[in-house]
């Protein structure tokens, strides 16, 4: 098998990863001196931030996705393809993939981060992550499907291990599914599973550290357990799930959960890709770099993103922290970077500008910390709903995703409450 990609007097750079890092690199690099040649094991781009939105049944897929070939439709000297890759060849200067090798250049490894589950094999095969759309579908209809077998469950210990969620992590990830999926059972299961008591839902969030957003100030973190405790989330900390089975979540603490529906977001770790020398490899995975995001111990071989950890910054001894404003900054220093190789030119180091970070628990709740200042509230929240809205790809998409919250504002009468999975 050939990847079918034809050669031209251009360099060549191959972006592993059409995330929030790699998309960004690819729009800076498309029309330029380049050959830009992007693979990804889908064919697009989704939206991590609202993921969790997805999983509770707050937008469609479609809502955070957006097809490659479709953003570089009539772009010249672009190329993209659908694989999966195995190894990098650093000497022959040539990824491996699914479907035949490609030649690169310069190559950019942008492929992202997975759920961390520790090694623990048994919490893997039982817990139900939330990194990708197809896992946050999987996710809603787990929830979904519980829901709809406690409405007809006679035994009340199982019909409350049906009706338990637990939420394992106290990062951003845990903290906004946790208020959605309360809000959930605040104004939607009342109405659409009549027979169940939903004073008997109850919603755990188990957190290792001492307090929720451990990276966001502690007034945040207060403010937000003030907020889940007010939607009845009932919160375990410090505390850490050490063994899933049998429907019993059982934590450091001694704590024993029934729970059918468990969400691991405990965390991520890089995703790996052979052929890296060992010299290359950090913590939990990640790709070791110097300040221009050049990978240590080879040559022309670039990594950005949450696969990657810059030695050498004062400010971030032990790496910088795995968010999409860091992806697409280190994004745009390389494609600068390689612009300015071509004319010989002076590169610059990557320097992090840090935006602020917010986080989102439920209806008119937020927390957010930007140029020094904290705030929470409705204001913070109203925030949030604007900084993604921007940051979502095409105008439909835009529009869809602003309709639907401003209709689910308002009667939180959304249509997406639907069991689909394909047929195996």
């Amino acid at each position: 098998m050939k990847a079918n990609i034809e050669h031209t007097d251009k360099k060549r750079v191959v972006i592993v990863g059409g995330g929030l890092g790699g998309l960004e690199l690819a729009f800076k690099l498309v029309g330029s001196d380049f050959q830009v040649v992007l693979v990804d094991k889908n064919n697009y781009h989704q939206f991590p931030p609202l993921i969790y939105q997805v999983a509770s049944a707050g937008l469609e897929p479609s809502s955070i996705s957006f097809p490659f070939r479709r953003l570089f439709q009539g772009q010249k000297d672009f190329f993209f393809r659908m694989a999966e890759v195995k190894a990098v060849d650093a000497a022959g200067k040539k990824i491996a993939t699914s479907v035949g090798d490609i030649h690169y250049d310069y190559l950019v490894l942008a492929a992202g981060a997975r759920t961390n589950f520790f090694g623990n094999k048994e919490i893997e095969a039982a817990t139900l992550p939330m990194k990708s759309v197809s896992e946050a579908m999987r996710l809603r209809n787990t929830i979904l499907r519980n829901l709809e077998k406690a409405e007809t469950e006679e035994d009340p210990v199982r019909r409350q291990a049906l009706m338990n969620i637990v939420v394992v992590g106290g990062g951003a990830s845990g903290v906004e599914i946790a208020g959605a999926v309360a809000e959930m059972k605040k104004n939607i299961l009342a109405r659409d599973y009549p027979d169940l008591d939903a004073s008997q839902m109850h919603i755990y969030l188990v957190n290792a550290g001492k307090r929720l957003l451990a990276a966001m100030d502690p007034v945040s973190s207060a403010r937000a357990e003030r907020d889940l405790k007010e939607l009845h989330v009932h919160i375990r900390q410090p505390q850490f799930a050490t063994e899933y089975k049998d429907g019993i979540l059982k934590t450091s603490a001694g704590l024993e959960i029934p729970a059918r529906t468990v969400i691991w977001v405990s965390g991520i770790c890089a995703n790996t890709i052979e052929g890296l020398p060992a010299e290359s490899l950090g913590h939990a995975g990640r790709i070791l770099t110097d300040r221009f995001c050049r990978v240590k111990g080879v040559q022309d071989v670039f990594a950005i993103g949450d696969q990657s950890l810059i030695e050498g910054d004062e400010d971030y001894p032990l790496g910088h922290p795995q968010l999409a404003q860091v992806a697409m900054q280190q994004a745009k220093t390389v494609a600068e970077n390689l612009k300015a190789a071509q004319k010989g030119l002076a590169e610059k180091p990557f320097k992090y500008r840090n935006l602020g970070v917010m986080a989102t628990i439920g209806r008119n709740h937020a927390v957010a910390e930007i140029g020094g200042r904290k705030f929470g509230g409705f204001a913070a929240w109203v925030l949030w709903l604007v900084v993604h809205l921007r940051s979502i790809l095409g105008v439909k998409n835009k529009a869809f995703i602003l309709l639907n919250w401003v209709w689910n504002y308002l009667n939180y009468k959304q249509s997406l409450r639907l069991i689909l999975k394909a047929k195996g």
